[in-house]
């Protein structure tokens, strides 16, 4: 099956990253979001995304208008699979959203579609009874600014047919990505099981109240690091973090994970403030504190 037109489930900063990117690469694009807030904030991704990629990639503005070309949006989910040969699947990382999300996808899409989860934390096999055909189902997870850290990581769950595999390893090539492939399901993939202690013992010591966020960005930014964990916090979505907390809280019964949920919530989320995408999480944007010139003395 050659892959030709793709939907991509979930407007917000990433799935809009990976939609933004796929088109760019030439391919047929449809956004789905089951909200017209969600696709409003997709198409506003996508302009900030064409002056990114005129300004600092060298895009020509005729590379610029054929993505845009490219692109179409939706909130009828039974629109957004018409046609399409692949989806990328970025809806709220959340078991039980996207549980439902697949049930209701399972109802309208072709058995010959392969469906991928962008989920950050959790397996493909969380969601198999959710599934048409779970042999036609897998991971394929990115990382934030996607164009930059183009790390594609594809796991596989034990019924994944393995034309599905090579043709979702093959899907990320295509757009420009370095397949990472998993030998057996992880939670956390390679990226986030490595960066997730990392993030999450930097919100444990703030909210145990040992150090203010901005001291500990000080700290990894001097021993030699280019982003602090709470600037990459900011830019993966407040959201996210709290959705992970709460998750892996409830499931390992961990006191600290669910304390670090509500410290997200009561500090950051109840007030709006999401990380880059609503120009406020633990910075204000677009001039945040770690940019001034005298953040590391």
């Amino acid at each position: 099956m050659e892959i030709k037109k793709v939907m991509i489930a979930g407007g917000g900063t990433l799935g809009s990253q990976i939609a933004w990117q796929t088109a760019f690469k030439g391919f047929d694009v449809v956004v789905y979001d089951a909200f017209e807030n969600g696709i409003a904030a997709s198409q506003k991704f996508h302009h900030q995304f064409a002056g990114i990629f005129e300004k600092s990639l060298g895009a020509t503005s005729d590379e610029i208008q054929l993505a845009k070309d490219r692109l179409n949006y939706t909130t009828n989910l039974e629109d957004a699979v018409r046609g399409t040969d692949f989806i990328s699947e970025s809806v709220p990382e959340n078991l039980e959203i996207k549980s439902e999300f697949y049930k209701k996808l399972s109802k309208v899409v072709s058995d010959e579609v392969i469906i991928t989860s962008n989920s950050s934390t959790l397996l493909p096999s969380d969601f198999v009874d959710s599934v048409k055909k779970p042999e036609r189902f897998l991971a394929l997870h990115f990382a934030n600014m996607i164009w930059t850290f183009n790390v594609a990581e594809v796991m596989a769950h034990p019924a994944t047919s393995s034309e599905a595999k090579e043709q979702t390893i093959t899907f990320a090539k295509a757009i420009g990505m370095v397949p990472i492939v998993l030998k057996k399901e992880q939670n956390g993939y390679v990226l986030n099981s490595i960066l997730g202690p990392m993030l999450t013992a930097a919100l444990d010591l703030v909210e145990q109240g040992v150090v203010d966020f901005q001291e500990v960005d000080r700290t990894w930014m001097i021993s030699g690091n280019p982003r602090g964990p709470f600037m990459i916090m900011d830019m993966i979505g407040l959201e996210t973090m709290y959705n992970v907390m709460i998750h892996w809280g409830e499931v390992n019964k961990d006191k600290q994970k669910l304390a670090n949920a509500s410290y997200l919530k009561t500090n950051y989320l109840d007030k709006g403030r999401l990380g880059i995408k609503t120009k406020g999480g633990f910075y204000d944007y677009p001039n945040p504190a770690f940019k001034e010139p005298g953040f590391l003395k």
